[in-house]
């Protein structure tokens, strides 16, 4: 489980590094590339996405499953909310 952890870590790092670096080109930003979070909708798609790879991921890979599940869903929450509104 230690390696996933550590890339897990690396990959929220990235991110945030993203997000700060395009803050301070640019003030406001930061907060706009977030905003996937207060998106109902997605977040709604992206747990249950979560939730089905997350199963299939514990019966194959165990506990690691579980964590590439979540960073899947994040992903997911995040390609929803790009999308437009039906």
């Amino acid at each position: 489980m230690g390696p996933t952890l550590l890339t897990l870590a690396v990959i929220i790092a990235a991110l945030i590094i993203r997000t700060a670096v395009s803050e301070l080109r640019h003030p406001g930003t930061g907060s706009a590339q977030w905003a996937f979070l207060r998106d109902g909708r997605a977040v709604r798609t992206g747990a249950v996405a979560a939730c089905v790879l997350g199963l299939f991921g514990w019966f194959q890979a165990g506990p690691e499953g579980l964590v590439w599940a979540l960073v899947a869903g994040v992903l997911v929450a995040f390609a929803v909310s790009q999308r437009p509104a039906d």
